[in-house]
């Protein structure tokens, strides 16, 4: 309620503003006083002035527009020194170390895939790796460096552009905060504030100064609020060149920020709530038509929704037309999928369309690297289940992956054209190296324990009846033909009920290291139950080329998404892995290793500025309690002044808005499963440095609540002062972390870090 209130007062206050000075004032000074609820005010003190006072009235109009003239110069000053010191930090010793750190062996690598045009899987959107690769090609860099393992040495390889593209893009962070909290709060020493933070703050220097995808997710990140908050410094304005340009920079951004990675659907809520709030406004003002209104709506799902979605799946379009060779990544998408790359075996391969008896096939697992069906002539070890042959799952091309197809009673002796195998089939599926049949029972598998073994039975086809199995089309009914590559097939076991199942665990050295496949009592179909058929060779069926049962683009687009999203639900925590938890990041309680860990080698560690991370956790807290206090003192109708009724709204307003982003962009992490790094808060830390801005701004205003002038003025400025030199003297201390040291480590004597481990958990 208080908040509606402040909300209400400013809009009144702002409007009777505008009213005075309508007649005084030219239009793009009227503009420009709305976004500066404080200029308002100055300029209706002033024309009160004039009419009571001529003298004073001009004194007072020659200050405005002294104040006027001066007030974009400075600010243009103020943004040319952020931009100089932001870009000077970050591209500061750019090519050290000279070799491989922490996750380039990754993103670096996918940009020399895009390159060399070699297809690959990640969990993320190809955005940011195609920029990384694209930054490279134009820089000089071949594709040729292999990218193994951090500490690899870069040698005659030009690195540097890929670094320098992402250090670029990184050096945008503080000069769109800048900006932002500069459009919210009208303050420039807010803005100033909130650039100091990010231009000095080790971790942000750091992360943006490798191969890596984060710079280049949180300036999209950024941009696309930057672009929001300008939208909305439009609303009087509907439909005007700046309107329309604001709101489709804003979908661009979303578009890119979702096309880096997944993460990106934080701010895509972000401005998704601030939009419905702004319909919702639009909605209760009576001055507008449905039809106005109805405009409004559609000009927003054209920007904001549409606009962004065909530039994702743009991007997804370039990713699927370059990536058009065989590489490391076919074995994770279907064999459909796989039939489309250049230098894969089923590329421009012909072979019968319908599974047939007599057929000799291979069955390849859907779940994610899922391997192909195997044998081999080796058996189960004494005490794993039954002693019989191995049956496997097995991630390459090989023989032993073959497999004939016979009906439940006969061989396939018939002549003439075989019969095609339909869905509900009961079939017998032999190996063709060792002729013994896919057989299962009760007893339990090697490593799945509630599961039931499958092993390979019985000699020249002669078995018995547990190496029987229905065939079940899935999303088919009985009489459907199973269709190679296309088809998703499961086998149910007829003797014991349960499902042919790969569990994706590695059996031991007995195994070969190959992957579990199990008989599942669980039904419910999952991509480890569901196979298809890949190669299909039977002489007595006409062949046709696999491009006519190549997928279309919705398919390949559709098939990416599920691959990444399971590819991301299974990054779980390994034995002995470094994995961080959200509790630990505003704290600044652990970094990690970029590079580096012995006293001879060149070492890079990310850690935030602590002085940065742990005045942003304290103005958390000094937020709401000054939003607590305003809205308590406007509920109960407490007398303020102007000034401070539009600190209450920047507080409310400005400050709600990026609170509301940090917690978009961080509280989702708790209820991730997944392996988690210190790396993923640094996008909410970018809307807590803007938070901390805005609130220190304010809360030094408010110093005239404690002392009269000139003394609140003393108090403001050696406040700034002392919150500057403190952020600069701790990046004074803490640089080497992020520009690199050799020589002893933090606890070790002649250490350049020494005494600075003010934690037990920093590793530097």
């Amino acid at each position: 309620m208080a908040k509606e209130e402040c909300i209400t007062q400013c809009n009144i206050a702002r409007d009777t503003s505008k009213l005075r000075n309508r007649k005084s004032c030219p239009t793009s000074e009227k503009i420009q006083t709305f976004q500066n609820p404080s200029k308002n005010t100055q300029h209706s003190s002033e024309d009160d002035s004039q009419s009571s006072n001529g003298t004073s009235a001009h004194r007072s109009n020659r200050g405005r527009t002294s104040n006027t003239s001066e007030e974009p110069s400075c600010r243009l000053l103020l943004l040319m020194v952020v931009m100089g010191l932001s870009f000077s930090t970050r591209l500061y010793k750019i090519t050290e170390p000279p070799h491989v750190c922490w996750d380039e062996t990754h993103f670096g690598k996918m940009g020399s895939y895009y390159i060399n045009r070699t297809f690959f899987f990640d969990v993320h959107p190809p955005l940011g790796k195609m920029l990384i690769g694209l930054a490279g090609y134009m820089t000089g860099y071949d594709g040729t460096f292999p990218f193994i393992k951090p500490g690899d040495k870069y040698e005659h390889h030009n690195y540097w552009g890929m670094r320098g593209f992402c250090a670029v893009l990184g050096s945008f962070l503080p000069i769109f905060a800048y900006l932002i909290v500069l459009e919210l709060s009208q303050s420039h020493r807010a803005a100033f504030i909130t650039a100091t933070l990010l231009i000095f703050d080790t971790g942000c220097i750091t992360i943006s100064q490798y191969i890596l995808l984060d710079p280049i997710l949180m300036f999209f990140i950024m941009a696309a609020v930057l672009s929001m908050v300008k939208f909305n410094q439009q609303r009087h304005r509907p439909f005007t060149p700046p309107w329309w340009l604001w709101l489709v920079l804003t979908g661009v951004n979303l578009a890119g920020a979702l096309g880096v990675k997944f993460v990106g659907l934080f701010v895509i809520l972000l401005v998704g709530l601030n939009t419905v709030s702004d319909l919702w406004r639009l909605l209760g003002d009576l001055s507008l038509s449905l039809v106005d209104i109805a405009k409004h709506f559609l000009a927003r799902v054209v920007g904001l929704i549409l606009l962004p979605l065909f530039l994702y799946i743009t991007i997804f379009a370039i990713h699927f037309v370059v990536l058009n060779k065989s590489g490391p990544g076919d074995g994770f998408f279907s064999s459909a999928f796989q039939s489309r790359l250049i230098g894969n075996n089923l590329h421009n391969a012909s072979m019968p369309e319908y599974l047939a008896y007599g057929s000799t096939i291979t069955i390849k697992n859907l779940r994610i690297a899922g391997g192909y069906l195997h044998s081999h002539w080796h058996l189960y070890p004494e005490g794993v289940g039954a002693k019989q042959q191995q049956v496997t799952s097995y991630l390459h091309k090989d023989y032993n992956n073959l497999w004939l197809v016979h009906r439940q009673d006969d061989n396939n002796s018939q002549s003439g054209a075989p019969d095609l195998v339909r869905h509900g089939d009961i079939i017998r599926l032999e190996h063709k190296e060792t002729t013994r049949n896919l057989h299962s029972h009760l007893h339990e598998a090697p490593l799945t324990k509630k599961h039931f073994q499958v092993t390979g039975y019985g000699i020249n086809g002669t078995g018995d009846t547990n190496d029987l199995w229905q065939v079940e089309v899935c999303g088919g009914r009985k009489g459907d033909l199973v269709k190679v590559l296309r088809s998703k097939v499961r086998f149910l076991h007829r003797a014991t009920g349960c499902v042919l199942y790969s569990s994706g665990k590695t059996l031991p050295k007995w195994g070969w290291e190959q992957v579990e496949v199990t008989c599942s009592p669980y039904l419910k179909e999952t991509p480890s139950s569901q196979w298809n058929i890949e190669d299909h060779i039977n002489p007595k069926l006409p062949n046709i080329s696999l491009s006519v049962l190549k997928p279309h683009f919705l398919e390949i687009l559709l098939e990416s998404h599920i691959v990444m999203i399971r590819g991301n639900s299974g990054l779980k925590p390994k034995d002995n892995e470094m994995n961080s938890k959200p509790w630990h990041w505003p704290i600044n309680y652990q970094g990690l290793r970029f590079s580096g860990v012995n006293e001879t080698e060149y070492r890079v560690y990310l850690l935030g500025n602590p002085v940065v991370w742990w005045m942003n956790l304290a103005s958390l807290g000094l937020y709401l309690i000054m939003v607590v206090v305003a809205s308590i003192a406007l509920q109960r109708g407490v007398s303020v002044d102007q000034k401070r009724r539009e600190h209450s709204c920047v507080l409310m307003r400005g400050g709600g808005l990026l609170l509301l982003g940090w917690l978009l962009h961080y509280a989702p992490f708790y209820t991730m499963g997944r392996v988690l790094y210190y790396h993923h808060y640094f996008p909410a830390m970018l809307f807590s440095s803007m938070l901390t801005g805005i609130t220190l701004d304010i809360l030094l205003k408010s110093a005239d609540l404690l002392l009269h002038p000139p003394y609140c003025d003393w108090l403001q400025r050696v406040g700034q002062i002392l919150l500057l030199l403190s952020v600069l003297y701790s990046f004074y201390l803490f640089h080497p972390l992020t520009y690199g040291m050799t020589g002893p480590l933090a606890h070790e004597l002649g250490s350049s870090m020494a005494g600075l481990k003010w934690m037990d958990s920093w590793e530097f």
